[in-house]
């Protein structure tokens, strides 16, 4: 798998070094990662080059996700530069990841979810925590793996996105006709 960690910290003369050292993976990793040399890595390629800790595929639902956000002309994949943000944003999330996963299970369970979601802001109900993982936990484990954890954060975002642009006073609540909901669904999926 691709190793992911990539420092950015940057103009501190002691982690110079470390950096240049991150920065050469990175370089390094790219020709590595898209194996048909086309300049384009692809979902399936990323998919190939991405660990999730549990010796499974990495979700390619979160992959292609994860694609469509940085891939800026619809090519299906993304090119050197493009890559460079994937990369960043996979990083940060396993930074998160690792932050609320307090067990070092490299597994989120439903308590460390609901400290995560809640460190972002989210404030939902302890039931609603149960049917995040119901979801999101594909090796049936009651429990989210780190790609899981990533597409789980990502369709929440997405979702609550779509809710505030209908919730103008901002009270939590929204009247919507059954067509405005299907269109509220059908831009989630």
């Amino acid at each position: 798998g691709l190793a992911l960690h990539f420092s950015s910290v940057r103009g501190n003369p002691l982690t110079q070094h470390k950096c240049a050292k991150w920065d050469l993976i990175f370089l390094l990793s790219v020709p590595r990662v898209d194996k048909d040399r086309s300049g384009v890595i692809s979902d399936s390629e990323l998919q190939q080059a991405l660990s999730n800790g549990t010796w499974t595929p990495f979700n390619p639902v979160t992959v292609r996700s994860i694609i469509s956000m940085f891939d800026r002309e619809n090519k299906g994949g993304v090119n050197f530069n493009e890559f460079a943000g994937v990369w960043k944003y996979i990083t940060d999330w396993q930074n998160i990841f690792r932050t609320y996963d307090r067990d070092n299970s490299g597994f989120i369970d439903r308590n460390e979810l609901k400290q995560a979601l809640t460190g972002f802001g989210y404030r939902l109900s302890d039931q609603f925590y149960g049917t995040l993982i119901e979801k999101f936990d594909r090796q049936r484990k009651s429990q989210v793996a780190f790609d899981d954890f990533i597409q789980c954060c990502i369709v929440l975002q997405r979702l609550t996105d779509v809710f505030r642009q209908y919730d103008t006073d901002q009270d939590g609540w929204i009247q919507v006709s059954y067509e405005q909901y299907l269109s509220m669904v059908f831009n989630i999926v």
